[in-house]
């Protein structure tokens, strides 16, 4: 009998699930997306019980569209949207609040009081990261804050807490598995790095209850199955990871100093720093990138928050394109963006800023400007942001980078990834295989069960698609970038 493995891909816009072979190829996919809950500026919102339904629905359609069995499924993965924040009744299983998104802004109250009392530097210690809206710990106390009673009953274990993992997996496993990952704990701001536990200094400082928080594990291993109910037979649940630390795995970027980029609805370039967490001098965060076996690999991160975003933008909120892969067709129909910057800071500006006030703003227009330029400024403003990372990386670490490993949906653009080597003066490397954030956790899944045997074996199937040579002279890279600094100098201003 033929085996193969589920991964489920829950992203910020889109719930997506891929069956994968033993070469680490897609037999099958299904997507969908669901609605984005803007409730005011700066604030996104999900519904879980849309997150849930999709999820579910795309899996049972990809094992159909496989033409397989549930049975011939060796085990299953999540990947998911980070720092999202959910809050469900134990007892019920019914969310007691819309999920609050990793790009909301609505918990920036609670991250200036913890500014003001001079704690930044006590939550960089312990978990890698900067004290900010983006990330779970004070999501969670919004909500605590926002809903009577809510903190009452989490102390006394009624209320759990998850990331989109731990919601998924609770529900697959019919409620019997209230767990996550090291990589999705590192983004909590709850979690120490370094103990590898929750951290109970901090969670006295914030007020959160203990025992709403999941058990963490490894991210390749098998945690249990899911609930008959779901697809007709059980299947092992045998890998959880953050989005975009399942892209790294995904694109075997298993060294020190090897790197990926992510387009997606933000940008996500994370360098394999190896069994050591490094801190970073110029606010970059030092994460977990997984967990295997016993060791754990740690990682540096740049995180914008707007990329593919922006794109999205320009069909639902100006209209200029009906649907998002429009806008390759009418950013080329302008030879450049006319001098127009968009600096995409909707809900703030995330590395290496760290402004949750910014908001966005468009440079350069004339009586010239065409709906072309605008389209291809948004495009142009991924690469942009994606240099302003990868410098910040290089000041960090001293290391040239030699090359760029990109994914996401965004990455199919032939000019955006022309560009960006342009931009950065170094190949991008292309992989036959966009979406290294589902094979990432099918091969952490496979691994588990040992479906793939190792590492190497998972390199093996590493394979290009297509790499781009930066052809732009030095002066115009140089006149291009310095134009984009002072847009974002303005918009920080």
């Amino acid at each position: 009998m033929n085996l193969f493995i589920l991964a489920l891909d829950q992203g910020t816009t889109s719930s997506r699930a891929m069956v994968f072979d033993r070469q680490g190829q897609a037999v099958a996919a299904a997507q969908q997306e669901f609605p984005q809950i803007l409730p005011s500026p700066g604030h996104v919102e999900h519904d879980p019980e849309a997150i849930w339904s999709s999820q579910l629905a795309v899996a049972r359609l990809a094992i159909q569209r496989a033409k397989i069995e549930p049975r011939q499924i060796a085990a299953l993965g999540v990947t998911n949207q980070r720092e999202t924040t959910i809050l469900w009744d134990r007892d019920t299983g019914r969310p007691v609040a819309n999920a609050i998104v990793w790009q909301s802004r609505i918990s920036e109250p609670v991250c200036e009081r913890l500014r003001r009392e001079g704690l930044a530097e006590r939550f960089r210690e312990k978990t890698g990261l900067v004290i900010d809206p983006y990330f779970s710990a004070t999501k969670i106390v919004h909500l605590l804050d926002s809903i009577d009673g809510l903190r009452g009953k989490a102390a006394a274990g009624q209320i759990l807490f998850g990331t989109v993992d731990t919601f998924l997996i609770w529900r697959l496993s019919g409620g019997k598995l209230h767990l996550t990952d090291y990589s999705n704990a590192s983004r909590t701001m709850l979690y120490n790095i370094h103990t590898l536990d929750w951290d109970d200094e901090l969670l006295r400082l914030l007020d959160i209850p203990r025992a709403m928080l999941p058990e963490v594990r490894a991210s390749s291993e098998v945690y249990g199955e899911t609930s008959s109910e779901w697809f007709g037979a059980a299947m092992p649940i045998a890998a959880a990871a953050g989005d975009q630390q399942a892209a790294t795995f995904g694109q075997a970027c298993f060294r020190p100093g090897e790197a990926k980029n992510t387009y997606g609805t933000g940008c996500f370039l994370l360098l394999n720093t190896g069994e050591q967490p490094r801190h970073s001098r110029h606010r970059l965060l030092t994460t977990i990138g997984w967990g295997i076996g016993g060791k754990v690999t740690y990682c540096l991160e740049g995180s914008v928050f707007i990329a593919g975003a922006a794109v999205q933008w320009l069909r639902d909120g100006l209209r200029l394109i009906k649907t998002s892969a429009e806008v390759e067709a009418l950013a080329s129909s302008v030879p450049d963006a006319g001098g127009v910057y968009l600096v995409p800071a909707f809900v703030g500006l995330g590395a290496p800023h760290w402004d949750a006030q910014a908001r966005g703003a468009i440079f350069g227009l004339t009586r010239g400007t065409q709906a072309g330029h605008l389209a291809r400024a948004a495009v142009e403003a991924m690469a942009y942001q994606t240099r302003d990372l990868v410098d910040t990386m290089r000041l960090d670490t001293g290391l040239p980078l030699s090359e760029l490993k990109v994914d996401g949906g965004a990455c199919v653009n032939d000019a955006l990834m022309q560009f960006q080597a342009d931009l950065l003066g170094v190949p991008v490397r292309r992989p036959a295989i966009c979406e290294t954030t589902a094979l990432g956790a099918a091969y952490l899944a496979g691994l588990a069960v040992g479906y793939w045997r190792d590492l190497g074996e998972i390199e093996g199937n590493w394979s290009l698609d297509r790499e781009f040579w930066p052809t732009m002279p030095a002066a115009r890279r140089d006149e291009l970038y310095n134009g984009w600094q002072r847009a974002v100098r303005r918009v920080l201003e």
